[in-house]
């Protein structure tokens, strides 16, 4: 009996072994990515006019699952962005891990007018989509793109503020206030953006939130990277008006010497060369007066186009790669820059 029952049992346990053996030394299996998710509410073509009476009122958006060929915890944001910018610039409404983000009127309203940049009480059109994740090293699976008209309602925007005490206000960071040594986050995601005067070279400065002592960023290796507790001070070689950013989510920051120009078909230079602009610090602006002819112009850093300005929505308001802005009749114009607040401006005279 022992003999018998000895030799089914070696077998069965050679087979188990035999089976791990296989399992460890087999290739790692690789993640399939199937359908990507669908948006079934809002739908194609959706009119909505927003209102400030409604601002508390549900807005949802819903969704079918992406598919991984397994039960995925998949995270899904919904994001906004203007037609034709390919959501370069995209605003997260929200995420969920479910197949539907609620949120609300006012809180949609606040992503398209605060951080899409649409004008109040005017249509606009816009694109959403989702972007489904599951792991960092897994691509990201996005869904149709679905367009809608919305009129969002005007509001008054308070951004986030960033202070930058230095050596040029020799250091009295309880003294700073707007728009003077504070850079501004508009969509309030603490990633904040500035441009500030500095009248010598080797000007030294730290990041506060507050204007207080309490905490201050600083970089010790001059590499990019901010500390919080005893950062040594940054250093720009080169008075000048520089553009600062600071991304606090990532303890990261960048700085860029700005000298402003005026180019296009409606100056002198054409789109070939730019009209240099002159800063006043006094006024806190760029301005140049030239001879103009009817055409168009955009304003851009440092004879390049890797930093330039126009006007998406003709509104006198400034974005990044935006519009061309039109000169209508030909004549004496003064043109004047402003980098000094949260929203970039322009102003054309003829005189």
């Amino acid at each position: 009996m022992n003999k018998k029952l000895f030799f089914p049992t070696l077998l069965a346990t050679l087979f188990l072994v035999a089976g791990c053996q296989k399992a460890e030394f087999s290739p790692n299996p690789t993640l399939k990515i199937g359908d990507a998710p669908v948006i079934t509410s809002p739908t194609e073509g959706s009119a909505l006019v927003l209102t400030e009476a409604d601002a508390g009122d549900a807005f949802e958006v819903t969704w079918t699952a992406a598919e991984y060929g397994f039960r995925a915890a998949t995270t899904y944001a919904v994001e906004i962005d203007r037609v034709g910018n390919d959501f370069s610039k995209a605003v997260t409404l929200g995420t969920s891990t479910g197949l539907a983000l609620n949120s609300t009127v006012g809180a949609l309203n606040t992503a398209l007018f605060a951080g899409v940049g649409l004008i109040g009480e005017q249509v606009s059109e816009v694109e959403m989509r989702l972007a489904a994740t599951v792991h960092p090293d897994v691509p990201t699976v996005y869904s149709q793109v679905v367009k809608l008209l919305v009129t969002p309602y005007t509001i008054v925007v308070i951004p986030d503020t960033l202070y930058v005490p230095g050596s040029y206000q020799d250091w009295k960071l309880e003294e700073l206030n707007l728009p003077i040594g504070v850079l501004f986050s508009l969509k309030k995601d603490k990633r904040y953006e500035g441009y500030l005067y500095f009248k010598d070279d080797n000007t030294e400065f730290k990041y506060a939130p507050e204007r207080k002592w309490l905490l201050s960023y600083g970089d010790t290796g001059a590499d990019g990277t901010l500390e919080d507790a005893n950062g040594a001070n940054i250093k720009v070689a080169t008075a000048g008006v520089y553009r600062l950013n600071v991304n606090l989510n990532t303890k990261t920051h960048s700085n860029l010497r700005t000298d402003w120009g005026l180019i296009g078909d409606a100056t002198p230079g054409g789109w070939g060369s730019d009209q240099n602009m002159t800063f006043d610090p006094v006024t806190n602006k760029w301005t140049i007066t030239l001879d103009l002819v009817a055409g168009k112009i955009k304003f851009r850093a440092n004879d390049d186009w890797a930093v330039n300005f126009g006007d998406d929505q003709a509104n006198k308001t400034l974005e990044y790669g935006g519009a061309d802005i039109s000169i209508a009749a030909a004549g004496n114009y003064t043109i004047d820059l402003l980098l000094g607040g949260p929203i970039y401006t322009y102003n054309v005279q003829k005189n």
